[in-house]
Order: structure tokens, then sequence, then C-alpha cells
């Protein structure tokens, strides 16, 4: 049977389920609009260098007149990038720089992603040791955005 048959017969309607699950193992995830996907132990720190692996503390910035893309394993990388580039990306201070931050709650392929500066964070050991992760909502011993930069900052790492 030649393809157009095969799609006539109602071979084509055969295979959705077989294409349906094959794009769900692309491991895209559900990455919020403007975010560049991140790929999981191949994409490495702006800051320090180290591979990107933990879906539980990654972070990641886009901004500026170019739309630049800067990714980080950890916030506290991101805080510290915020400091020491503003003068090279003064960007990064504008309103419309996004910044987010994965859930510390997420697990395998199911990502969920924060406005970094509209969060909670809590203590959790965290790839670099900066020891914050991001949830959505208050809890118990949650500071904000602020409050968790001058912690990060403090250590001086």
């Amino acid at each position: 049977m030649d393809r157009r048959r095969f799609i006539a017969a109602g071979g084509g309607v055969a295979l959705a389920p077989l294409v349906a699950a094959l794009s769900a193992c692309s491991g895209r995830g559900d990455w919020p609009e403007g975010m560049q996907e991140i790929k999981w132990d191949r994409d490495t720190c702006v800051r320090c260098s180290m591979v990107i692996s933990d879906r539980r503390f990654a972070a990641e910035m886009r901004g500026g007149p170019k739309n630049t893309v800067f990714k980080f394993d950890d916030i506290g990388c991101a805080v510290f990038w915020l400091r020491d580039k503003a003068a090279n990306y003064p960007w990064m201070a504008e309103p419309a720089t996004r910044l987010w931050v994965a859930d510390v709650n997420n697990r395998g392929n199911e990502l969920r992603w924060h406005d970094a500066r509209k969060v909670q964070y809590f203590g959790k050991v965290s790839p670099m040791g900066y020891n914050f992760g991001a949830v959505a909502l208050p809890q118990a011993g949650s500071t904000d955005f602020t409050d968790m930069s001058r912690h990060v900052l403090a250590k001086g790492k």
C-alpha cells in the first residue's frame, strides 16, 4: 500500500498515539514563555562553570537588547552574577529582565519554574553550597529574594 492510500485508509490515525508517546519522551519539559531550555548535564553555569544537573536549584536569566541568556546551577551563582556583572550588563537591573528559578520540589522531568524575585527561599543544601531552595508560597522560615541575596553575598564565595 502506498503512502496516500495508507493515510486515506486511516493509517495516520493509528500512528497518532505512537507520535504522541515519542514526543512526550523528548525531555523538553514545561518551560516558561521566553525561557531557553536547559540541557541537563551538558549546559554549564556561566559563573562557576559547573555542569547544570540538579533540576531543583537551576536558574536562568534573559534580557537586554540581544535577549541574552545566562544559565546557573544555583540561585547563589545568579545572585553573585547580578552583583559582579552589573557594569557589563546594565540591562540586568531593568524590570523587563527575566530571572527564573527552579522549584526545589522538582522531581524527574516534571519541572516548575518561578519568577526568582517573587518566590520564597528556605534553607536547603544546594550544588554550590549557597543553600537556598525556591518555593512558590511562604512557609515557616522562608525569606524573600532580597534577604536571600543578602545572606548569599555575606558568604562571599
